[in-house]
């Protein structure tokens, strides 16, 4: 019931089968190569999440999973192709407007949207933990400064406090919707 009072509040549908998913990654991975530089790893980090609902309706229909996601990213890969999805039914690689698999506008806005404030919200989250100082005991000498490591002490590895891995945009929206 709740399908058909979106439809008749919002009468638009969009492609079905995780076709608009697959468009959306597409068209960030294609952003993401237009940025330099740390700035495009959200926009990559963020086209992999949208991968998901199509790599779980294939998993569902039980298809070899990476070959029908590297055939979908393929064809989805220079924006064309965006009716392009999975029939829930057969696993198949088809057409979603010939088949007639649509999704309600709204939901799939809503989910959209949803899936990019939790996501900021963990980001705000981490921010605020990373900034609180811990408190030090009666007594206790203040913290010294910090110790800039030379070339020989690093050992060629480069060690990111997990607050700043999260930062750098490294949370998928997968780790937001558990």
């Amino acid at each position: 019931m709740s399908v058909a009072r979106n439809i008749l509040n919002n009468p638009k549908l969009v492609p079905g089968g995780g076709a608009t998913e697959l468009t959306v990654s597409a068209t960030l991975k294609q952003k993401s190569s237009s940025v330099e530089g740390i700035e495009k790893w959200p926009y990559e980090a963020a086209a992999i999440a949208f991968e998901a609902i199509p790599r779980t309706l294939a998993q569902n229909c039980g298809v070899n999973v990476i070959r029908t996601m590297t055939a979908l990213q393929g064809k989805h890969a220079n924006g064309e192709n965006a009716w392009i999805g999975i029939d829930g039914n057969t696993g198949v690689i088809t057409d979603v407007k010939e088949k007639k698999i649509w999704d309600a506008y709204n939901v799939k806005g809503q989910s959209f949207k949803t899936a990019i404030e939790a996501a900021c919200l963990l980001l705000r989250i981490d921010d605020i933990v990373c900034g609180m100082k811990k408190k030090q005991p009666p007594g206790a000498k203040p913290p010294s400064k910090p110790q800039v490591e030379t070339e020989g002490d690093a050992d060629n590895e480069q060690i990111i406090p997990e607050c700043l891995w999260r930062a750098r945009g490294y949370l998928s929206l997968n780790e937001v919707l558990l």
